[in-house]
């Protein structure tokens, strides 16, 4: 079996070996402009722009190691290739996360676990586009474009060989993932490797495309971790449950710091903040304390309330659509777009969880069954106050996201958006006010991001 390291070898040994080479830039193919388009971390896909592809007689070598290496592929090897070209290079790091919460095992608590996913996506999106800023730049031909002769195990993707997408996208997030998991560094550092290594197998690109795709992923990764360590997130809290009517009940309340957060987009955590909720008292408050104790609970209602309350409700249902629909549209193979979604979707859970803890923790208003004991919840209420809702904030939000991003959809996934906001009265843990104050929250928290993403060069 031919290893990478021995592969290397014999790309130095055919060196000396005369081979034909079709000389010749290749620019174009799938979104030849995404290199310049704005990038959320780094300060631009060129100025992260990798050194020169090896030239004419390296070239040579490596493509006649290329195809030994090729030659020998077994079970193992497309098994690999088969692993990671089942999506677009973000798509098994999106679905690792995923995978961990549905397990058991999340990388942080369950709502902060949207700044695992953030950070991630955004690593990977920045890299994708620093990868194609270099692509067209060097405008490097795929292997078997320069040697006919070469047979792919997968077919051809229409852009530039150097640097890997794959390799970027993949050093990228396991970089970012290792800061969260250090215990699992290295076993994440072989992910990422693997993921690389598979094009070469597959003889989509050369080792030193895979090389340089490593070294990109790399520096964005640590450029994203230099964020979220300065994102205000490890702050300890210091402060009271204040006390008196209408006020919440309960101690060592949940997410209390994420009220004073960095937002990636949003000028302040304020800035959308949600008016005051009436007097607990007042007429409105009463009505909706009966309305949640009274409401009609059916197996429907208890069931979709339960899959809210869920992992996937809580936190990986807009990447399910997501990549359903990606499929469906083929933008699997297009790995700017599949990348520019994932961060979409991730980066305004982000800033809409900021928004919703600041309501909460400037009202900290009281829960319906705190209100009124004959209030029985369908399950624990979330430890925090009750208004604006938090699902009804995220779900709004993430909803009008992938509206945006997938328009023909878009009246679907917004009554898909509203379901997880009304569960929470289902279930009794919210008022309606609760609901309604969220669903404007996250629209207007959508806005700003859907904005930034009609300005960003994509179109």
């Amino acid at each position: 079996m031919i290893t990478r390291s021995l592969l290397f070898v014999m790309v130095s040994l055919a060196l000396l070996i005369p081979f034909p080479v079709n000389a010749g830039d290749r620019a174009g193919g799938i979104e030849p402009g995404a290199g310049e388009w704005k990038t959320w971390v780094i300060s631009s896909g060129r100025d992260y722009r990798v050194p020169p592809p090896p030239g004419r007689a390296q070239t040579r070598a490596e493509l006649r190691a290329l195809a030994d290496l090729i030659s020998q592929n077994g079970a193992d090897a497309q098994a690999r290739i088969a692993f990671w070209d089942a999506g677009a290079p973000a798509y098994r790091w999106m679905d690792l996360i995923n995978a961990r919460a549905l397990a058991g095992t999340p990388i942080a608590a369950p709502l902060s676990s949207g700044r695992v996913y953030t950070y991630v996506a955004l690593a990977m999106y920045d890299a994708t586009v620093a990868t194609w800023e270099s692509k067209q730049f060097y405008g490097r031909r795929r292997p078997s474009e320069v040697d006919h002769r070469l047979v792919t195990a997968l077919p051809v993707p229409d852009s530039p060989s150097y640097p890997s997408e794959h390799a970027a996208a993949a050093q990228a997030a396991a970089t970012v993932l290792a800061h969260f998991l250090p215990a699992e560094a290295a076993a994440l550092q072989q992910m990422a490797e693997e993921a690389g290594w598979s094009r070469v197998q597959a003889g989509l690109q050369y080792p030193s495309d895979y090389e340089a795709g490593l070294a990109l992923g790399r520096a964005v990764g640590e450029q994203v971790i230099a964020k979220a360590m300065a994102d205000g997130s490890t702050a300890a809290w210091t402060g009271t449950v204040p006390t008196g009517p209408c006020k919440w009940i309960g101690t060592n309340p949940g997410n209390v710091t994420a009220a004073n957060w960095t937002p990636l987009l949003l000028s302040s955590p304020s800035e959308f903040r949600s008016p005051a909720p009436p007097a607990c008292d007042s007429a409105q408050v009463i009505a909706e304390t009966e309305a949640v104790r009274t409401f009609p609970r059916t197996f429907t209602t208890n069931y979709k309330a339960y899959y809210w309350q869920s992992p996937e409700g809580l936190l990986q249902w807009p990447y399910r659509y997501a990549d359903k629909w990606i499929a469906e549209d083929h933008l699997d193979k297009n790995p700017p777009r599949a990348a520019r979604a994932y961060a979409l979707i991730a980066a305004v859970l982000f800033d809409a969880f900021i928004a919703s803890q600041d309501g909460k923790f400037a009202y900290w208003y009281i829960r319906p069954h705190q209100l009124d004991p004959a209030i029985v919840p369908l399950f624990p209420v979330p430890n925090f106050p009750s208004y604006p809702s938090n699902h009804s904030t995220f779900s709004a939000a993430r909803a009008e996201m992938l509206a945006y991003l997938f328009p023909t959809r878009a009246a679907f996934i917004r009554a898909v958006g509203k379901e997880a906001g009304d569960s929470r009265i289902w279930a009794g843990i919210h008022y309606q006010m609760d609901n309604v104050a969220g669903v404007e929250l996250g629209n207007s928290v959508a806005q700003v991001f859907i904005s930034w993403a009609q300005n960003d060069g994509s179109q």
